[in-house]
């Protein structure tokens, strides 16, 4: 008998796993906008606002944060139907739940989550761009980042205010006293150059140099410095692999891997340490291996930021793109070719990214 119109078999359901994995990648999509939610939530200070207020409309709420109702309702709208914001609706008022405030309020220091958001929207920024190396080769530079100096310095100060001076600097045992008594130190790729202010604060005998190749970045740590009157810090604009001076103390975060000739410069380092000296180096919190990665808590994150920023700037200069290359095994092993000894590692809670190195360099 002939099959008629109606009488066709209707279409098959989609088997289990892949209704599943189609319900992954619309959690996906939604995460994705919200995390965009979730930055412009910490930029504007609106979760900051709200902390402050008890249950309000969005007229009180945008009053409050001096913003425009309209764009602040909407996003009061997003924050809702994600999860992050309650919402009465006798009266259609807003709530941050208490155990909300911590991770999105910057008085959480580094327990504050959404100010990493914003790096979701900065290497959207440069999508085509990072497509159109996928099919020429190269890289995008780092002039194509105008916020990432910014961000970053924002994103590490949480670390440093919190952590730098009662428990990174411990790690290397006995610099903390030799701080106090006086020895000179210098960080390498040093942004904005909190990190050097906040040691020179902590150690005023000592003297704190910060080695960076950005001119904008050099004039927002000496501005600092100035405010605050230091005169034991200075910044150095050269390349990392020229590095003027001996130093007792060297530090380096969250700089080596994105560099175009990492290896040059932990030569550079080595050679600039006085004998005896300390190399403190924070850098990717992961294996050099893909599968020792499967099932890391910020795996996709690690991923994301080195192809759309770490690996492609180094690329654009015709560096070596180290990217998620870098990791403890790669790290250990340019460590040693550089001539450092002794080398252990790290960690510290409200820096999931980072794992902390302290190499040491033998005395002569």
């Amino acid at each position: 008998m002939a099959t008629t119109e109606n009488s066709r078999t209707a279409p098959e359901a989609p088997a289990p796993e892949t209704a599943a994995f189609a319900d992954r990648l619309m959690g996906v999509l939604n995460d994705g906008m919200l995390a965009l939610l979730t930055s412009v939530g910490h930029r504007t200070g609106l979760f900051d606002t709200m902390s402050t207020l008890p249950p309000a409309t969005s007229t009180e709420i945008a009053e409050a944060a001096g913003l425009q109702e309209r764009y602040v309702r909407e996003w009061l709208g997003g924050m809702v139907v994600g999860g992050i914001v309650a919402y009465e609706p006798d009266g259609r008022r807003y709530r941050l739940p208490p155990g909300h405030v911590p991770a999105l309020v910057r008085a959480s220091g580094p327990d504050n989550l959404a100010a990493l958001m914003e790096y979701v929207g900065l290497v959207g920024r440069v999508e085509d761009e990072v497509v159109e190396a996928f099919r020429r080769g190269g890289g995008v530079p780092y002039s194509a980042y105008p916020r990432f100096q910014e961000i970053q310095a924002q994103d590490t100060a949480r670390v440093y205010d919190a952590a730098l001076v009662d428990v990174l600097i411990p790690f290397a045992q006995g610099v903390t006293e030799r701080l106090h008594e006086g020895i000179d130190a210098l960080d390498v790729g040093t942004g904005h150059g909190h990190a050097p202010i906040v040691l020179a604060r902590a150690f005023p005998r000592s003297r704190f140099t910060g080695l960076d190749q950005s001119a904008q970045g050099l004039a927002a740590g000496t501005a600092e410095a100035a405010q605050l009157g230091l005169g034991n810090v200075t910044f150095v604009e050269s390349d990392s692999t020229r590095i003027p001076g001996t130093y007792d103390l060297i530090t380096a975060f969250d700089v080596i891997h994105d560099l175009a000739r990492p290896a040059e410069t932990l030569d550079a380092i080595a050679a600039a340490l006085r004998p005896g000296g300390v190399f403190l180096m924070g850098d990717m919190a992961a294996s050099s291996n893909l599968e020792d990665n499967i099932g890391h808590p910020l795996g996709p994150t690690l991923y994301g930021i080195s192809l759309f920023y770490c690996m492609t700037t180094s690329l654009s200069t015709g560096g070596a793109g180290l990217g998620t290359v870098w990791g403890e095994q790669t790290a250990r092993r340019m460590l040693a070719d550089a001539g450092f000894t002794g080398v252990e590692t790290h960690s510290i809670e409200g820096d999931p990214f980072n794992l902390y190195y302290v190499a040491t360099k033998g005395r002569d």
